[in-house]
């Protein structure tokens, strides 16, 4: 089982694809559906911010 992962930028001509084997994912494709779809979001996120080099950060305050 292979997995597809694109990026198209809406307002440039670019478009970055690559595709990845269960097996190079580190994923088990006997895994239930749902829980295949939720590491699948997670490596999507890490493969966009490494492409376009991103970072990010999310600052949690506290209510005093």
């Amino acid at each position: 089982m292979t997995a597809a992962i694109s990026l198209e930028l809406e307002k440039e001509t670019t478009q970055i694809q690559e595709t990845f084997s269960f097996e190079q994912l580190g994923m088990n494709e006997q895994l239930p559906s749902d829980e295949i779809k939720k590491q699948m979001d997670h490596l999507f996120k890490n493969w966009v911010c490494d492409r376009l080099n991103l970072s990010s950060s999310i600052v949690l305050e506290e209510d005093k």
